[in-house]
């Protein structure tokens, strides 16, 4: 039986590690960054619209020589193509009156997740002449029709008034009053968002999954065995999860007030870093009484890498406090959405060979392999799943 096992786990761990090669940005998911400005009284708009180079390359096959880099003489000879296709994807109307778009630069930025086209634009707004627009109607369609996961975040200021949304494929068409600012859909907004976050991590997710599956167990004479009363199994869940929620909250509030800054680099590497020892944890342990102080000290690490997200929305001041709560607990609605589905199941079987073996140590050591993978393409720069 144990010969079975082992051979089990091996081949669970080679056929899923095939199966799903997360690349290295398994942390971030794909977004693009619309910035709109109005002046009171007036009906021209100057925008702003941060594209991944990467997601223009799968519609447009930017990287011509296929070396995984987009050069600006592959980019620059491109760009009416590229402004043709983004643009088709955004409509704007002022109180229900298109405001035609006029590009005007295209140009390239860096963000925590690589590089970006950056595309400025104008819109005139001619109706109504005598006034100014009393709202502002953005229709959002980039990428929805191959990337579901897909976002679009926009930010939008009308003289001293900043309001900010979350394109998605159900919410592709938002109407802004352009004479008051909506707090309470700001902050769903960035509920929803915080959410999403966490549920496409994949790098986060694993990192508390690993902390999670020795909950329903306890260490004793060299071997996990099965815990008797899930008193002791949630006592475990929840000062794991508090230390980890603690934690980031920590750093991400710092972050984006702009406290303290680590390179994006660094950040992305430490968290693979921290999913390896955490899965590992399991199969050689080293910590098992204290598994909070490793949620914890992990933890302040993660928060920079979810300071990513906000910061690379480039939101004023006024918008920052509201987005960066919201935020913040749409990650803990996420995260505690993912312990009520792993907990009550790890119960349930903790005193399975399946679960002893086939979960924990099998199911560790594939997290273990895939955060590796992880670990190496950021440290590096390199694209390891890219070449299978």
């Amino acid at each position: 039986m144990r010969f079975r096992w082992r051979r089990f786990s091996v081949l669970l761990i080679a056929a899923v590690a095939l199966f799903c090669g997360v690349d290295a940005q398994a942390h971030k998911p794909s977004d693009s960054y619309l910035n709109l400005h109005v002046e009171n009284g007036q009906h021209d708009l100057q925008g702003q619209w941060d594209v991944a180079l990467r997601d223009l390359d799968l519609v447009l096959t930017l990287d011509t020589n296929t070396d995984n880099q987009i050069t600006w003489g592959e980019l620059s000879p491109r760009e009416k193509e590229i402004e043709t296709y983004v643009f088709a994807h955004l409509q704007i109307s002022a109180d229900e009156v298109a405001c035609p778009i006029m590009p005007t630069e295209l140009l390239v930025d860096s963000h925590s997740d690589g590089t970006y086209a950056v595309l400025k634009f104008s819109a005139h707004c001619a109706a109504p002449p005598k006034s100014p627009p009393k709202s502002l109607s953005v229709h959002y369609g980039l990428l929805f029709d191959l990337d579901p996961s897909h976002r679009g975040l926009l930010n939008l200021s009308a003289g001293a008034i900043t309001q900010s949304a979350v394109f998605a494929p159900e919410q592709a068409e938002i109407t802004f009053d352009l004479a008051a600012s909506s707090l309470w859909r700001q902050l769903l907004q960035y509920i929803v968002e915080g959410i999403w976050h966490i549920w496409l991590g994949f790098d986060h997710i694993l990192f508390l999954i690993s902390l999670l599956l020795p909950a329903v167990l306890i260490r004793e004479r060299g071997r996990w065995v099965a815990a008797s009363r899930l008193g002791a199994a949630v006592g475990h869940v929840i000062g794991v999860v508090t230390a980890f929620t603690v934690a980031h909250s920590l750093t991400l509030s710092l972050a984006v007030l702009g406290v303290i800054s680590l390179p994006s680099r660094l950040v992305e590497s430490l968290i693979a870093f921290s999913v390896v020892l955490a899965a590992l944890n399991n199969v050689w342990p080293l910590v098992t009484r204290r598994a909070w102080l490793i949620a914890f000290f992990f933890g302040l690490i993660h928060g920079f890498g979810f300071a990513s997200a906000l910061n690379d929305l480039g939101l004023p001041k006024q918008a920052l406090a509201l987005s960066l709560f919201g935020f913040n607990v749409g990650v803990e609605i996420g995260q505690l959405a993912i312990v009520s589905v792993v907990v009550p199941l790890a119960f349930l079987l903790r005193r399975t060979g399946f679960y002893r073996r086939g979960v924990l140590v099998a199911g560790s050591l594939l997290i273990a392999l895939v955060a590796l993978g992880w670990l190496i393409e950021r440290a590096f720069n390199i694209s390891l799943f890219a070449q299978l």
